[in-house]
This record gives structure tokens, sequence and C-alpha cells, in this order.
């Protein structure tokens, strides 16, 4: 009896030992996170819960300061920061990185995911096509994604036009990010596309530089883009995708606990940004509706109306296809085969 309780105790006590030693770190990480939005915003509180999460996992070992945008510079700043390796991971958005992944311009394509969040938060952490092809695309040019995720789907704002069909569009100045694909994008609904960073968006609204522009719509009240916009257009014709990369060569020469720290790390955050998303978006949209000073009229696109964008957008799959893709198109349409069986 006492050589059995002896051995379920020894038994517990090399549990507990393996429990402590699987993250057991031997010396003290400092890290940088950088991201493209401010405090409040879903990629700063995505990398300031990944910071607080692997501060608690490394019993204090692993410390991470999170910044936020123009902190480290522009967007186009921050990749080229991680590629060096003066900061270790970063929240990027593709459509600042399309001129050097081609094929990551796929997220600039109208209409592609499914309207139904929860499905496109499934196909993002589950596709193929994404976490392994696309990937692979990016690790060329030292950039190791690790997560594709959500922010919500974008919806558009508008000064002068209401935009309720593609002849809306006609001419219209439209503010994008410098994939070319979103330019080909607006181009097919007959707009003028001016890429630019957000940072210069609200002067560029307020003064007439340009006339409308899309994001999410937690970003369109924080950013207070609604304050200098007309109108609101809930289109849902494509869905924020927000990319976690790291440094690969950084990422690779971790130890193994620590890698697992970062890993698991990222897997458990997949519910925690989905609902945070959500929350920030219908939290934006009630604020919109709300602000008095200035107030912006809010239209929402029947089904029948979104047909007719849809309709315009579908040829530029074919343009990504011949112009674009590297490879003919096969990340994206092995990815268009991952979306209709989760959908169907």
């Amino acid at each position: 009896m006492i050589k059995k309780s002896f051995r379920l105790l020894l038994a517990a006590v090399m549990i507990f030992s393996f429990t402590l030693s699987a993250y057991a770190i031997d010396k003290n990480y400092h890290w940088r996170f950088v991201t493209e939005e401010l405090e409040g915003q879903i990629q700063y509180e995505y990398a300031k819960e990944f910071a607080k999460r692997v501060n608690e996992k490394s019993d204090g070992k692993i410390t991470i300061d999170v910044y936020e945008f123009g902190g480290l510079g522009s967007e186009v700043d921050q990749v080229e920061q991680l590629q060096n390796g003066l900061v270790q991971l970063a929240i990027v958005s593709p459509g600042f990185t399309g001129t050097m992944v081609k094929e990551g311009q796929l997220f600039s394509l109208h209409f592609l995911f499914p309207d139904d969040l929860a499905k496109t938060h499934k196909i993002l952490n589950e596709s193929e096509a994404l976490n392994k092809d696309l990937a692979a695309k990016y690790e060329k040019y030292g950039l190791k994604p690790i997560a594709f995720w959500l922010e919500g789907a974008t919806q558009w704002t508008s000064n002068d036009v209401k935009l309720e069909s593609p002849d809306d569009f006609k001419n219209f100045k439209m503010r994008t990010q410098t994939s070319p694909l979103i330019i080909k994008s607006y181009e097919a609904y007959g707009a003028d596309p001016t890429p630019m960073s957000w940072g210069e968006l609200y002067t560029a609204l307020d003064r007439g530089t340009v006339q409308g522009q899309e994001n999410p719509l937690f970003f369109i009240e924080d950013a207070s883009f609604h304050e200098v916009s007309e109108y609101l257009t809930l289109s849902r014709h494509n869905i924020y995708v927000a990319m976690t990369v790291v440094n690969p060569y950084w990422y690779n020469n971790l130890p193994e606990e620590v890698r697992t720290i970062v890993d698991e790390t990222v897997v458990e955050l997949r519910p925690w940004v989905f609902e945070e998303q959500k929350k920030l978006n219908e939290r934006g949209l009630e604020k919109i509706k709300n602000y008095t000073k200035n107030p912006t009229e809010i239209i929402t696109l029947t089904e029948e109306q979104r047909d007719a964008f849809r309709k315009k957008a579908l040829p530029v799959r074919d343009y990504y296809r011949n112009k674009v893709s590297t490879v003919n198109g096969e990340i994206l349409d092995k990815l268009i085969k991952e979306i209709e069986t989760i959908t169907n």
C-alpha cells in the first residue's frame, strides 16, 4: 500500500515537473510588436492581449513592447523593419504588401468571402491555400504569416454622392491601399482610385482630395471618418483581413519552448479576436448612428444592389489570374474550392 502510494506520488511529481518544464525558459526576452492601428482599435488590442498572455505563460521572462500606428513609421516602414529584424512581430494588412507579394492581393477581390463572418473566420483559420501556400510566398520576402484573421466587413463612406450602384462610382475619387488589385477593383466600378496611408485620410476627406474610403465600421468611427463623410453605405463588399507576421529568421531560431508559447498564443487568440471585432464593429455603428454634430446618412444595400456590384467585381478575378498571380491563380482557385466546401 505504501509502495503504491509512493508510486502515485512520484508520478504526480513527475507530471507536475513536466508541466513546469514545458515552458522552462533560461533567459529573458524583450521583443517589439508593431501594428497599423491605434490603441483601442483591433490590431493594437490584439497585440496587447498577445503580449499579456505570452508574458504570463513565460512567468514574466518574455516582455513585448506594443507599438501603435506611427510609433515606428508608416505601414510600409513597419514591414521593412520586420524584414530587417528591427521588430520581431507585426500585424500587416495584405493591401500594403501587394506590390511585393503579388499573390496576397487576392484579399482585395470583392465578394470573395462569404457574408457569414463565422464561416470566413473558419476559412481563415483552416485554409491550406492561405496558411500554407500563400504563407510560403511571404516567407520568400522575409515575412512569415502565423495567422490570418478578420477585422470585420468593409463598408463605404462618401461625400457628394450616395454609393448605391456601380454607376455612382464613375470618376469618384476613392482612397485605397497601395495594392494594384485594390486599384483595379475600383476601376471596375468606374472609380478614380487614389492610394494613400490612412494617416492622411481624415484631412483628405475633409478637403475633398478624395471623396470616399472603405474600412470596417469600428475603424471608420474610431478614426472619425464619419465626421467628414456625408454618407455611410453598408455594402459588405469585402472582408478586412489582417495577418500576424513574424520575422522568419528570428522565429525559426527561437528555442522550442519559446516558439511553442508563441504558437499556442496565436491559436488561443482566434476566438478572442473574432469576438473582439464583433463587439467593436457593433459599437462603432451605434456611435455613428448617434453622432449628431455632423450626422452621416446610413444606407443599407439590398441584395439586388449588391449583386450589381458583384457582377462588376467577378471579372477582376480573371485579371488576378492572368495579370497578377505568379502561379496562374492556383492559390485563388484552391481557396475558392475551400470556401465552397465550408459554405455548401
